[in-house]
């Protein structure tokens, strides 16, 4: 069986943004339970920018770590006017609909602690931990289901083949070389045999 993993060799702006969203998750939770209810709101905030990113590709925290210097992994290939950092939205790749799942999830989580009860920070703390953990060592519980279930990954270098590799716009860019042989492959196919002119 198949683990998704996403590279760790580097801190670029994808990874860096999980580690800033989980330590944002845990202390937010933490200030809800120890402080006051209302510092959940970091986590619904945190929610609904991932929740946009999933859908625009915008991400406020991706823009400010591309002017410190950081580079992306998932960013477009389209040109702004002022080079903003845009998450692919091509597909729902796996990676992208980790966004969308997690917002959702945290977001109503968080609304749970506002009207019902605090017992919902469990769930809001066990997420920001595990976006830590998957920032520092790659390995994320939710991103393997998705996987498990057919999620096609961007940032997994040891994915298998797909008949999609060669249609990704990150296909000249593969981590594990993946896309590049599979599109070289493609075209070794479909090639027209060498012509052979005989002179006689």
């Amino acid at each position: 069986m198949k683990v998704y993993m996403v590279p760790t060799d580097r801190w670029y702006i994808e990874r860096t943004v999980w580690l800033i969203a989980g330590v944002v998750l845990l202390a937010s939770t933490a200030m809800a339970l120890l402080v006051n209810r209302l510092w959940i709101l970091g986590v619904i905030a945190t929610g609904l920018v991932s929740v946009n990113v999933a859908f625009t590709g915008f991400c406020p925290v991706g823009n400010v770590l591309r002017l410190v210097g950081f580079s992306p992994m998932l960013g477009s290939e389209k040109p702004t006017r002022w080079k903003f950092y845009f998450m692919q939205t091509d597909s729902w790749y796996l990676e992208r609909r980790i966004y969308l799942a997690v917002g959702i999830n945290i977001s109503l989580a968080s609304i749970i602690v506002l009207t019902y009860s605090p017992w919902a920070t469990v769930f809001t703390a066990f997420v920001g931990g595990a976006m830590v953990w998957f920032a520092a060592t790659g390995f994320c519980v939710m991103a393997n289901g998705l996987y498990w279930l057919g999620a096609e990954p961007r940032l997994n270098p040891e994915s298998l083949l797909s008949p999609r590799c060669t249609d990704c716009p990150k296909s000249g860019e593969c981590l594990g070389g993946q896309s590049i042989l599979a599109r070289s492959e493609a075209v070794r196919f479909v090639e027209p045999p060498a012509t052979v002119s005989l002179s006689i």
